[in-house]
């Protein structure tokens, strides 16, 4: 941020996560996907002449925004998603990758005459990163299949890794003047992915076996909040991918955090962690927009005119490339899966590959890659055409996350992806499983136990029983579905929450309890308002 002192700077978070605010609340009340509505929302300010110029500091990004970022996505990754698609991802993640960095070297040698080989394989790095917050949020608004969604939310992670690994190794090209031998290249390559995944892996296994030894809430989540910049800052100061790093760490403490976070932690964590993901994505979906200021700055010696044409042929161009990717890309991987695991070689239907295509959206990361190249080489030259590539990958992650996000609600209504279910019937065959166990473990305590328990045994019974009964067999009798009964019984038990909630707040105000108590009690209600609204049942 440029010439402002400690207390503007202060002033000027506290503004922009109050905008955050007010557009994510926009965003809601007009159904669009909250990071569109930040970028027009940044870039409608930037357009105010009293508005602050605030610039984006790659460092920022890259060491303290990304690694929470990542870890946290990375930490929700379902494993068996990851396991079971794992050959569409590395199709994404590193075949298209490839694909769209050669295809844009390729296409901008002929289109723009004043990048060469090397400065196209650099633009086609930067922009080969995916940021499909939007495509994701949206996804899931609609309904559309929990597949489509988790292959997005995988290719990103892993995409993030691979494009900024491809980034470093193509700016070091032009940056140095060197071009090493095909060998010395892949090793370095290989060097900087596997490594950063061993060091992710070690973090997280040593984090995991620290968290099982600890039961305090607030210091578990201390180190799970600390734990993303550990492995990432390790990573790159192993001069490795601390992208990776992040990715794998993420991952392997998700699959893992049943058996290490205490009863408090999940429940505390999980708000904390919400909160620092809306918080990060807000301000860095709002920045976003705030850039054009600066941007447009970089290019006024060059014509209007033609860079705008330019930025808009070369936005088509990388979404073309995704989109002549997909198809072929998802006939290789159900082929592959075919031969390595027959009990996967489920397919997506055509139109889900075209969603897939439509939602690789860019984001600040495509950004702060291209502000994070050098203004020289190591010869002293000013850095080819800086300025235009900044300009170039402004105008892909315009196209791609607002013009290509709003066109989603349309696309999927008119392809009929709408409507799914997700996860819902997983949920209940796990709550009958959970249910039906319980019961037989609680006969087998009855024959075990005294007559004296009796009563208690009779009384778990029928309420397990009853739970059984609310998942769909009486109500199926009466040609309902299965959770309406159970809607209907919900509503008039928030009601009476409500009412226990009032009484108690009016105890309170009589000074008949104290504060602390009150609290204790909220929480209670809390905690069953949440359980029923979250899981529904």
């Amino acid at each position: 941020m440029q010439d402002l002192g400690i207390s503007h700077v202060e002033l000027l978070v506290l503004v922009l996560l109050l905008l955050v605010a007010a557009l994510a609340f926009l965003a809601k009340r007009l159904s669009i996907p909250y990071p569109i509505v930040l970028v027009l929302g940044g870039l409608c300010l930037s357009l105010v002449p009293e508005a602050p110029r605030v610039s984006l500091d790659p460092n920022i990004v890259f060491f303290a925004i990304l690694p929470p970022l990542l870890f946290s996505a990375a930490f929700h990754t379902s494993w068996r998603e990851f396991r079971n698609n794992l050959v569409s991802i590395i199709m994404l993640a590193f075949g298209l990758v490839g694909f769209t960095i050669y295809g844009v070297a390729a296409v901008t040698r002929w289109m723009l005459p004043a990048f060469n080989w090397k400065l196209g394989l650099v633009l086609g790095a930067v922009v080969a990163t995916t940021d499909p917050i939007s495509a994701t949020a949206t996804a899931k608004r609609l309904g559309i299949p929990r597949k489509i969604t988790d292959l997005l939310e995988a290719e990103s992670l892993v995409n993030d890794g691979s494009g900024l690994v491809a980034l470093k190794f193509t700016a070091a090209l032009l940056i140095t003047g060197v071009t090493p031998s095909f060998l010395l290249g892949t090793g370095e390559l290989l060097y900087l992915i596997f490594a950063g995944v061993v060091i992710g892996l070690i973090i997280g296994v040593a984090v995991h076996k620290i968290q099982r030894r600890i039961t305090d809430a607030p210091i578990e989540i201390t180190i799970s909040l600390v734990t993303p910049y550990l492995a990432y800052l390790a990573a790159e100061g192993a001069q490795c991918s601390g992208v990776m790093a992040t990715l794998a760490c993420g991952l392997y403490l998700g699959r893992h955090s049943s058996g290490y976070f205490s009863l408090r932690a999940r429940i505390e964590s999980s708000a904390v962690w919400n909160t620092l993901d809306f918080m990060l994505n807000g301000i860095v979906f709002l920045v976003l927009g705030l850039q054009l200021p600066s941007i447009l700055a970089g290019i006024e010696a060059l014509s209007r005119k033609e860079v705008i044409v330019d930025g808009a042929l070369f936005s088509l161009l990388v979404i073309l490339l995704r989109l002549l990717w997909v198809y072929p890309g998802s006939w290789i991987s159900s082929r592959i899966r075919r031969y390595v695991d027959l009990n996967r070689t489920e397919t997506f239907s055509p139109a889900a590959i075209f969603v897939v295509g439509w939602s690789g959206m860019r984001g600040v990361l495509a950004l702060a890659a291209a502000i994070s190249l050098p203004e020289r080489l190591n010869n002293g030259l000013p850095f080819p055409q800086r300025n235009l590539l900044i300009f170039l990958t402004f105008c892909v992650i315009f196209a791609t996350l607002v013009l290509q996000g709003l066109s989603l609600p349309a696309l999927m209504r008119r392809l009929g992806l709408t409507g799914a279910l997700g996860t819902r019937g997983e949920e209940e065959l796990a709550r009958r499983e959970m249910i039906t166990a319980a019961l037989e473990s609680l006969e087998r305590l009855r024959q075990e136990g005294s007559r004296e328990r009796a009563e208690i045994h009779d009384q778990l019974e029928r309420y397990y029983r009853r739970r059984l009964a609310l998942l769909g067999e009486r109500a199926a009798k009466e040609g309902r579905p299965p959770n309406q009964q159970f809607e209907r019984q919900d509503s008039l038990a928030q009601q009476l929450r409500a009412v226990e909630r009032s009484i108690a707040l009016k105890l309170r105000n009589e000074n008949k309890i104290h504060d602390e108590v009150l609290r204790a009690l909220e929480r209670e209600l809390d905690l069953l308002d949440a359980r029923f609204a979250e899981a529904e049942y």
